[in-house]
């Protein structure tokens, strides 16, 4: 039987590491674990903007209850994104300012939440990472039950207590603790790479060769 309950967290990444990610845009990090990770489209950036990078700190929670959320924040450490699964549902907001302020007051990396937020006025004006499935005026209830540091799941994205977390402009995303440091290095190489190729489309000398090598390996040929 399922019991409301708050876990130790066992792991926790390199904060060198979790500040490297930081610098790496999430649409990098993705194409580097080929594609194949989200949190689902619905979880956007609700603050003014900026990148968020962190470990995580998971919450399960009732859809519409935040009990388990406060407690959470809490316990978070500086450094850490605090992560709610509140099963996707819009009906209650799980945080607004009041609760969004407390954490930047602690030093948290951000807040994600599976489920909305309210006060989006707000928290739209400020820095601090919140990103959420969507927007309502119907606060929260605070009765439980929930559990704290344990696997979640948002949109089929497994995040797990230690996991990093990532986030920017184009959404979300969670990296397995142990293939962190790989996927850093090859997102950054991946990032390189793509400054290499604004540099050169500023020159005016990109390569578009590969279009037509990509043409013919489908059996395209040059125009007549």
């Amino acid at each position: 039987m399922s019991q409301a309950t708050i876990f130790q967290r066992r792991a926790q990444a390199d904060p060198a590491l979790v500040e490297r990610f930081s610098h790496v845009p999430v649409a990098n990090i993705s194409d580097v674990m080929m594609r194949l990770t989200a949190g689902g489209a619905r979880l956007r950036p609700m603050h003014a903007g900026g990148p968020m990078a962190g470990c995580a700190l998971t919450v399960k929670t009732r859809p519409g209850d935040n009990l388990f959320v406060h407690k959470a924040l809490d316990l978070a450490k500086p450094g850490d994104v605090v992560v709610v699964d509140a099963g996707g549902d819009l009906t209650n907001a799980i945080i607004g300012e009041l609760m969004s302020g407390y954490a930047a007051s602690r030093g948290i990396a951000g807040i994600v939440i599976n489920g909305a937020i309210r006060d989006a006025d707000t928290l739209r004006k400020n820095d601090f990472p919140v990103y959420a499935a969507g927007v309502t005026h119907r606060g929260p209830y605070k009765d439980g039950p929930g559990q704290i540091n344990v696997p979640v799941s948002l949109d089929g994205m497994v995040v797990r207590p230690g996991d990093i977390v990532v986030g920017d402009g184009d959404g979300v995303l969670c990296i397995p603790l142990e293939q962190a440091a790989a996927i850093c290095a090859a997102a950054e190489d991946k990032h390189a790479q793509e400054e290499q190729t604004i540099a050169a489309i500023a020159a005016g000398r990109l390569d578009t060769s590969w279009i037509d090598a990509a043409l013919k390996r489908q059996g395209f040929g040059a125009e007549e």
